[in-house]
């Protein structure tokens, strides 16, 4: 009988975004705790210093504080109208809220627990901005996102959108263990 030393083969830190294999393209976890919102449902606090359209960097406006992004927002935080094609993207929000819309005419306002699976296929143009919602405290925001390379034969579906509300998401639970099944 052969001794396992480690299942584990190589640790390293995760990054931003994750290093992937595919089918894997990209994964990334975004962990923001906003400042309270304004009536544009953006920030209500000093954007001087950000690069607006480019924020991927973590900036609190109180030192020792949780930091935030605005990513490519200008005024909300988020990512306005962009294009993809040839994959599948799952995002996965665990607390804050998103705003999609695309280009089939889908529109949503999905939170803590939904999933969107969204098929770029032959090609869809959508937004995910993040609403800051409360204006007297904290917006939080923690998502992941997954993007998932279409076999070849797959590249040119017909693109498609689809919420998984997270009432309808099977949970199990054994003992002290939870998951949480997405797919499959």
């Amino acid at each position: 009988m052969v001794a396992i030393v480690s299942a584990i083969i190589e640790t390293f830190p995760l990054g931003f975004p994750w290093a992937t294999v595919d089918p894997f393209l990209f994964c990334v976890h975004h962990d923001d705790n906003y400042p309270p919102g304004n009536d544009d449902l953006g920030p209500a606090a000093s954007l001087a210093g950000r690069d607006l359209g480019m924020d991927f960097t973590v900036r609190s406006e109180t030192p020792g504080q949780p930091g935030w992004r605005m990513y490519h927002g200008e005024k909300v935080p988020g990512f306005p109208g962009h294009p993809h094609r040839g994959f599948e993207t799952v995002t996965i929000v665990r607390r804050g809220l998103i705003d999609h819309s695309d280009s089939l005419g889908a529109a949503a306002r999905f939170g803590g627990g939904d999933v969107q699976w969204l098929t770029a296929g032959k090609g869809i143009v959508h937004s995910e901005m993040f609403p800051l919602l409360d204006k007297q405290g904290r917006n939080p925001l923690e998502l992941f996102q997954i993007w998932l390379n279409l076999p070849q034969a797959d590249k040119l579906v017909e693109p498609h959108f689809a919420m998984l509300w997270s009432h309808d998401i099977p949970t199990l639970r054994d003992g002290g263990a939870e998951v949480t099944v997405i797919a499959g």
